[in-house]
């Protein structure tokens, strides 16, 4: 009777202390994702002619294109392999929520001696811990909140994954129209050589003349050479993306096509609507689920089991014809174990800690994706309008310079400079062209436009 009560002396001193320190814990918490949201007001750069959409799919509209992302999205290995990785989060949560259910066991042996002969037993057992620290439900909590951060990096994948194919097929166009632009600057280049050599021949030119033009002529042969590998890189690239070993019907255009620009509104409700900052918010809810669990690892557990067992020499009457039944209840504590529990609140807590900071990484890298799109957007725009003069200017220099030259008032070489520059102002404007279209792209993910899940 002494024995039994310093039993039940320890146990419960166990317990107080268990309990004090549970309702003592620090809990972490960090600075609120709502205030580290709603410290950006207004983004810096305001827009003059941007249009709302709901998806990053509304902003450009290219025959084909829609068929091509479709494919993407069910062949991309990388993308199939963030989905396996959803799939695996369902199939985790079905395993921790297992364990607020009972568990029943069943068990059949044969024993043979020299005494007793053989001797057949069964068993069949029934048990179930009581959650009362709500421990089970915690860990169940955690790992919904990580099927929501997977969600959400599903989601931003296959948001990344289409970007990726609009700008690729983008790359295909604006590669295409520089060959085109240097298949026209060799064209002239060709006939202006070879009427250089013609008036050399005549003795009305020089050999400057002569191998400036065979240099122009050779370089761009170089460029043109350059360009066609690139289309085919550009429709490799396509092919990887879209996940199959080929593709038909790819872009034979050389026409950019309209990309809208899309309007931005709050930061706090653009940067809310971002992929990767619901799966960053969604992590730190699971961390610190965790931490509760950690704690709760300190206090004591309670289980309750029962049991029909039975004996006998024959299999038949060994299936609990006669059951003896047993129950108990049993409720158990963590002493000693090293210091490993206390440690494992520690690392609960850090990696809670570790999940805030890179959620506010993710938020500071997000704001700064936004500005620097909305200033590249308003750049470009610029570099469009400036370089739209300078090739209009160019093309009326290079027809007056034709006109004189015709008339033998300037240089063969003068004509040249003046032609070569034409070309090169419509390739840089087409380069601009493409850097814009691709940069509204980017504004578009930036906004946390994606596609319809």
């Amino acid at each position: 009777m002494v024995y039994f009560k310093k039993r039940s002396t320890v146990l419960l001193l166990a317990l107080s202390c268990t309990l004090a320190a549970c309702s003592s814990q620090p809990s972490y918490t960090g600075n609120s994702t709502e205030q580290s949201l709603k410290q950006h007001a207004n983004w810096q750069y305001t827009q003059d002619d941007a249009t709302e959409v709901s998806y990053i799919t509304d902003l450009v509209n290219i025959a084909g294109l829609d068929s091509l992302i479709n494919q993407a999205v069910a062949n991309n290995p990388s993308f199939n392999q963030v989905h396996v990785a959803l799939k695996l989060a369902y199939a985790q949560r079905d395993v921790t929520a297992a364990s607020q259910w009972f568990s029943v066991d069943a068990d059949f042996d044969a024993q043979r001696n020299e005494t007793t002969g053989t001797q057949y037993s069964s068993l069949l057992g029934v048990s179930w811990e009581a959650d009362v620290w709500q421990k089970i439900a915690d860990n169940v909590a955690a790992q919904d909140m990580t099927i929501a951060s997977n969600q959400a990096t599903y989601q931003g994948a296959k948001d990344t994954l289409v970007a990726s194919v609009m700008r690729t097929y983008l790359n295909i166009i604006l590669q295409q129209d520089l060959l085109n632009i240097e298949q026209q600057r060799l064209t002239v280049l060709e006939n202006n050589e070879q009427s250089i050599v013609e008036r050399y021949q005549y003795g009305l030119g020089d050999l400057e003349a002569l191998d400036t033009a065979r240099t122009n002529t050779a370089s761009t042969r170089a460029t043109i050479a350059d360009y066609q590998e690139k289309i085919a890189q550009a429709k490799r690239a396509l092919v990887l993306l879209v996940g199959v070993d080929k593709l038909e019907n790819l872009p034979t255009t050389s026409v950019l096509p309209e990309v809208i620009e899309p309007l931005s509104a709050l930061p706090e409700q653009d940067l809310a609507r971002r992929p990767d900052l619901q799966s960053a918010y969604y992590n730190i809810q699971s961390k610190r689920y965790l931490v509760d669990v950690a704690y709760k690892d300190l206090l004591p557990s309670i289980t309750l089991s029962a049991s029909l067992s039975d004996l006998a020499t024959t299999p038949s009457q060994a299936l609990l014809t006669s059951p003896v039944w047993n129950l108990l209840g049993s409720l158990s504590a963590p002493l000693f174990q090293g210091g490993a529990l206390r440690a494992q609140v520690d690392i609960a807590k850090l990696n809670a800690e570790q999940a805030f900071w890179e959620y506010q990484d993710t938020l500071l890298s997000a704001v700064n994706e936004v500005e620097n799109a909305l200033g590249q957007e308003q750049s470009l725009t610029q570099q469009q309008l400036q370089i739209s003069k300078a090739l209009a200017s160019a093309q009326r220099s290079y027809s007056n310079y034709q006109s004189k030259y015709q008339q033998g008032l300037v240089d063969i070489l003068d004509l040249l400079t003046v032609q070569q520059q034409v070309y090169d102002l419509q390739a840089q404007l087409s380069q601009i062209n493409y850097t814009l279209l691709t940069n509204r792209i980017d504004l578009g993910l930036a906004l946390g436009l994606g596609v319809s899940s």
